[in-house]
């Protein structure tokens, strides 16, 4: 399972709203749990029995702050959790009220209210009991996820794989990819080239030899990698050299780059399946992952950013990767 550190997700920016916003948007309870340290009734709140997989974020904020992976029944009779998705997400305040010293726990974007952490917690999973409000979170199914734009929080709630894909412009080839169910974060970048940090202009001038790949993390319980390879393939001219659409350069090839090596040979039997289709010879490169530098943040979704954008695919295959489903 992948490390929770919030440095693994820096895709979306949160912030606070104005108290006008957060009067509007919350619950008379939530306001006063968030804003003015109120705690809710134990064992009759929202989330003291919910156990399905998925996360909590701030109510405030939509920031995820807690895994159901760290989700444990203490019997206190609010959420308990071993701790959150990363200690950079909240905040610790010594509490002396109600003639009591606690450990006051907020959230350090939304500034809110969340509860208190306690030393009693389980040893196994560090000794830690935060004890939250549920009126302070938010939970997110995991069927759900993906489509409120926290896929990339996947990977913490079940085993990911990997796999780097090029297809020519990684910006039609990332927005058709994230498409596919089962696909659960992408990200643009440059791989297998010979020099370090390269940029966008560098890597354009064919020089440093990078293709424009997308890193995509997948999850294999809801699609297998000879599906997700088979969708791939229908979105490039597996025969072209150094071409994809009106594009044209070293940084345009195809290529399907490998970080396990357990399936280098379930690639190989895709691209032989895929070569009785095409006339010629596929010159997708099958390699394993040498390196992989990030491309500039002006180029990640980037035709969300820009519908109208550029792009070498048709907007039809957009569609068919929504609705591709495996047998």
């Amino acid at each position: 399972m992948a490390q929770s550190d919030s440095t693994l997700f820096p895709k979306k920016k949160y912030a606070k709203p104005d108290d006008a916003t957060l009067r509007r948007t919350l619950t008379a309870e939530q306001y006063a749990v968030t804003q003015h340290a109120a705690t809710e009734r134990p064992f009759t709140n929202e989330y003291d029995h919910e156990f399905r997989e998925g996360i909590y974020v701030d109510v405030t904020t939509g920031e995820p702050l807690f895994s159901s992976t760290d989700k444990y029944d203490s019997g206190c009779g609010w959420p308990a959790f071993s701790k959150p998705i990363s200690d950079k997400l909240i905040t610790n305040h010594t509490d002396h009220s109600h003639g009591m010293t606690r450990i006051e726990v907020k959230s350090r974007t939304g500034n809110a209210h969340l509860g208190h952490v306690f030393d009693d917690g389980p040893a196994s999973t560090g000794g830690k009991r935060y004890c939250i409000n549920s009126a302070s979170l938010r939970f997110i199914p995991i069927e759900e996820m993906k489509a409120k734009g926290y896929g990339e929080y996947i990977k913490l709630l079940r085993p990911m794989k990997e796999i780097y894909l090029a297809g020519g412009c990684f910006w039609g080839t990332e927005h058709y990819l994230k498409q596919i169910e089962g696909v659960v974060a992408t990200e643009v970048g440059y791989a297998n080239g010979r020099t370090k940090n390269p940029t966008y202009e560098e890597v354009c001038t064919d020089g440093t030899q990078f293709a424009e790949a997308v890193h995509i993390t997948y999850d294999p319980k809801v699609i297998s990698l000879p599906f997700l390879l088979d969708l791939y393939f229908k979105s490039i001219d597996p025969t072209s050299v150094n071409k994809q659409g009106n594009d044209r350069g070293t940084q345009y090839r195809t290529g399907v780059y490998y970080v396990d090596p357990k399936d280098k040979e379930v690639i190989k039997k895709v691209f032989a399946e895929q070569q009785k289709h095409v006339n010629g010879k596929i010159a997708v490169e099958l390699e394993p992952l040498k390196n992989f530098y990030k491309a500039e943040e002006y180029h990640q979704d980037y035709l969300d950013k820009h519908p109208s954008g550029y792009c070498h695919l048709p907007q039809a295959l957009f569609e068919y990767a929504r609705k591709a489903r495996e047998k």
